[in-house]
């Protein structure tokens, strides 16, 4: 392991004397800590502090000051933040009766490909707080004419030792799990290992099962919480509609649940959970526009756990889930049944098993991830679909970072039939994030 510490050391040597600096995003304002005091290794990771001041709706205020009355006490400044990425990426190009396809590599710069957006939200009473996202550009979160991309109101009231109450979400592509989740699995798409997820998802699609299902669609809903030390409860309706929706939310016919508990295991920080997904809907799997015919049944169930700690004295995290997605039928498809498109009957149901692991071989500056992704597409033929990811990240600053991720796909819905490879086999991904 030292070897490989010392080779990171060499190859980024033009980047080790970047000078230090703390991050200053949304909560880093109103708490008047480090980014390193939430995020566990690098953002956007949580580490048990992250999650308290998650759990506790974004109410933790630091040195801010505030305007207290009568009924009243928030920050006495709007917090605002602001994120921008960019990256190089490119993915295998496939081929049709032996002749290779165009060309897949892009770059994609702030506003252009690459993301800007404008982070707001903080504390609004010692019961509730706020965060909300607006793309700024055109790489950023997804819109349809306007620019908030995604917007939750977290109203969790005091009881005894825990946090009880509602929250009000909407995004156009962070899913019914957007809403309130602690754990790193990527149960929610906001809480995974890399930064960006592959040009058709192939890096965040190897270390989750719920990302591998895409459940990250639209969605807007509303959702009981409870949650303290031990864990958390999440159960909310909620719509395959996005805060651009013609029409709006609809009556909320779909369900989503999850459960965790966390606790020390042998030194380790760990959680373990369960996400269920069911109902049907009433739009297509996240273009927010409304139709008449077969319906949607974004049906799913995944199991995950993570152990967070230190071996060697390097910072160590291990990530797994598991999870089926049963086939559709003529008149209800499930989306995250992969055998068959919008309207499909599908066949059998769609399976995922994913591992992940990484380890901080220059604590807090650097770290080395693998993943592996063992599944079935659902479609019975050619259905095997496995993949393994490779990745390393290095932060320049608590708030600026570098990643290198490569992911290579395997399994009979890989293979070569006839001349024809399906394209994105097998994808890279250079990405340069940062906050402020």
């Amino acid at each position: 392991m030292k070897k490989v510490a010392l080779s990171l050391v060499g190859v980024l040597a033009a980047a080790a004397f970047a000078p230090e600096a703390s991050a200053v995003p949304v909560f880093a304002r109103q708490t008047g800590m480090a980014c390193s005091a939430c995020h566990f290794q690098h953002f956007p990771l949580l580490n048990g502090f992250g999650r308290s001041f998650k759990a506790s709706g974004f109410t933790m205020i630091g040195a801010q000051g505030k305007v207290e009355g009568e009924h009243l006490d928030i920050p006495d400044r709007l917090n605002l933040g602001v994120f921008t990425t960019t990256y190089w990426a490119t993915q295998s190009r496939g081929s049709v009766a032996g002749v290779a396809g165009p060309s897949q590599n892009q770059w994609g710069v702030p506003s252009t490909g690459g993301e800007l957006s404008l982070f707001l939200g903080g504390r609004a009473s010692d019961f509730a707080g706020y965060l909300a996202e607006a793309g700024l550009g055109g790489g950023g979160a997804a819109n349809t004419g306007g620019i908030v991309g995604a917007g939750k109101l977290a109203l969790l009231f005091p009881v005894a030792d825990a946090r009880v109450g509602l929250v009000i979400h909407s995004s156009n592509g962070q899913g019914a799990a957007y809403s309130f989740e602690l754990l790193n699995t990527g149960a929610a798409n906001t809480h995974k290992l890399m930064g960006n997820s592959g040009m058709a998802g192939q890096h965040v699609k190897a270390t989750s099962a719920s990302q591998y299902f895409g459940t990250n669609t639209a969605a807007t809903g509303i959702s009981l919480v409870a949650n303290n030390d031990m864990g958390f409860i999440n159960i909310g309706k909620y719509e395959m509609a996005g805060n651009q929706a013609v029409g709006g939310a609809g009556q909320l016919p779909l369900t989503y649940a999850r459960g965790a508990v966390i606790m020390d295991l042998a030194g380790f920080d760990a959680g373990f959970g369960i996400q269920y997904f069911g109902g049907k809907s009433t739009v297509t799997g996240g273009s927010n526009v409304f139709f008449a015919g077969v319906a949607n049944a974004p049906r799913a169930t995944i199991v995950d756990g993570q152990l967070q700690g230190e071996m060697a004295g390097m910072p160590v995290g291990f990530y797994a889930s598991y999870g089926t997605a049963p086939a559709g039928s003529a008149t209800a498809t499930n989306i995250f049944n992969k055998g068959g498109a919008l309207g499909a009957a599908g066949t059998t149901s769609s399976t995922s098993f994913n591992v992940a692991a990484e380890v901080g071989v220059i604590p807090h500056v650097a770290t080395v991830q693998v993943a592996a992704r063992m599944a079935k597409t659902g479609a019975g033929v050619n259905d095997k679909d496995n993949a393994i990811m490779v990745a390393g990240t290095y932060e320049l600053a608590q708030n600026i970072g570098l990643s290198l991720t490569y992911t290579t796909q395997s399994g009979s819905a890989w293979n070569t039939v006839a001349g024809t490879e399906p394209v994105g086999k097998t994808a890279t991904t250079l990405l340069l994030e940062t906050l402020f």
